[in-house]
């Protein structure tokens, strides 16, 4: 998981939070791209979760140059993109790689969004 940062360290603390508690029975790494917050979010990175793979640009690469960067490291067989406002609930990773892993003809897989729990495709 790549999730790109700038100055949302108590949002990203909630993410990364339910990323590591949704996040079961599977193998994951999550790299944090910090664009040059000033808030101290990599220091709350590295304090709280410190499995957590952080990249920190000395300045606002932006979104596009982070997920990049993300990538660029990234030694999974899949990478999902997050944003730093993303809650993980009902076991949903586990279930996208499920879904990957028997769909090996699908390019590109992507996670239902979700707007404070509520489905707004109805």
């Amino acid at each position: 998981m790549i999730i790109v940062n700038w100055n949302t360290r108590s949002i990203l603390r909630d993410c990364l939070s339910s990323v590591f508690k949704q996040t079961q029975g599977i193998e994951f790494e999550v790299i944090v791209i910090d664009n040059g917050s000033s808030d101290s979010s990599t220091e709350m990175v590295e304090a709280e979760f410190p499995q957590v793979i952080v990249i920190a640009n000395a300045e606002n690469r932006g979104f596009a140059a982070a997920n990049n960067q993300g990538i660029a490291v990234a030694k999974g067989r899949y990478v999902l993109l997050l944003n730093s406002d993303t809650i993980i609930f009902d076991d949903v990773i586990k279930k996208t790689v499920l879904f990957a892993d028997t769909h090996r003809e699908a390019a590109v897989v992507g996670c239902r969004v979700l707007s404070h729990g509520v489905d707004r495709r109805k």
